[in-house]
């Protein structure tokens, strides 16, 4: 008999047997781990609804869900907050099929004004559609030459004018360095950043699977630096930063390179660039490194709205308040800034 239940924020033994499906089930992401339930709940304080189905006593499914309620941007149970891949991963049609009508019942109790699911693959053709977004994923090899050969020539001139700048890579222990180029990233374009606490918590959480790399001129300076997580045998470049002086001395393209060569040596043979906006400047440095665009499959069901929200920079209406947001000073918008981006989820 399948039966439907809610993963309990204590239940150890619960996260681990759902962690061992997602790890051993092929539609599951790196954000279907049960640690995210975790992050939700301590650092951005939203409740959470990660639903499982059951059969026999074994995990057949699973659907991690967050409920972000604000004023500023509204209503929502979303699969999942934070994250760029969501939505229900099952070993079945059935399982999936139950989630899908208890996450659809939960919404209704909670009155929220939507519910999203963002999936990879399209999965209901008659549910609203967010276009807005793709992914990039490309295979890697074990040799650092056949990578660097298969990255096309005018992005590879880039890989090797940092090699040729001395630019070195560090992999940091801890966020420090890593935060201060992500804070003065996202302030440069006007959009708020997550606390320095969140990305901790992403280190405590996930452990090993969520790693540091910071790029520094030969001297020590830090130029630039990501946040990546390993799932199975992919790596993600996630959350990323850098200074100013990064693009004359190309610190982002050797970081990269970096990052692809460090997860290659280690056996990793996927490298999933993760997603973007289409027509933005990350679109099309994404491109240049000969990675093509793969649709995501955002699907929505409406309660109490007309419309799919648009809650992005992309939105004409926001424009004014980036700019502003861009002439504040860093101290005040980092104070502020992780208010703000709880809300958007």
């Amino acid at each position: 008999m399948l039966t439907v239940k809610r993963l309990l924020p204590q239940d150890d033994d619960g996260a681990r047997r759902w962690d061992a499906f997602v790890l051993a089930c092929p539609q599951a992401t790196f954000f279907h781990r049960a640690g995210w339930q975790d992050i939700l709940r301590t650092v951005f304080r939203h409740d959470s609804h990660f639903l499982y189905a059951e059969s026999e006593g074994h995990i057949v499914g699973v659907l991690p869900l967050g409920h972000v309620n604000s004023r500023l941007f509204g209503n929502a149970l979303v699969s999942l907050p934070f994250a760029v891949y969501g939505g229900v991963a099952a070993s079945s049609p059935q399982a999936a099929e139950a989630l899908e009508r208890e996450a659809q019942k939960l919404a209704e109790q909670l009155g929220v004004d939507h519910l999203e699911m963002r999936n990879v693959q399209r999965r209901h053709e008659d549910w609203p559609l967010q276009d807005l977004y793709v992914t990039f994923r490309k295979a890697i090899g074990p040799e650092d030459e056949a990578n660097m050969l298969a990255i096309p020539r005018k992005q590879r001139a880039m890989v090797r004018k940092g090699i040729k700048n001395g630019l070195v890579s560090v992999i940091d222990a801890d966020v420090d360095r890593f935060f201060a180029l992500y804070s003065d990233n996202v302030h440069r374009h006007g959009t708020p950043a997550f606390s320095r606490r969140y990305f901790q918590a992403l280190q405590k959480t996930f452990g090993a699977d969520c790693e540091v790399l910071v790029v520094t001129t030969a001297e020590g300076r830090p130029l630039s630096g990501v946040l990546s997580f390993y799932f199975r045998d992919e790596v993600l470049p996630y959350y990323a930063g850098d200074d100013e002086a990064a693009r004359d001395l190309a610190a982002n393209d050797f970081k990269y390179w970096e990052l692809m060569r460090r997860a290659a040596a280690r056996g990793i043979r996927v490298f999933d660039y993760g997603r973007s906006k289409q027509g933005t400047g990350s679109f099309a440095f994404k491109r240049n490194w000969g990675f093509e665009p793969q649709p995501l499959h955002y699907e929505y069901r409406l309660y109490k709205r007309e419309a799919i929200p648009q809650n992005n920079p992309s939105n004409a209406k926001y424009q004014f308040v980036i700019r502003t947001w861009r002439r504040l000073p860093r101290a005040l918008v980092n104070m502020v800034g992780p208010h703000i981006v709880r809300s958007l989820g």
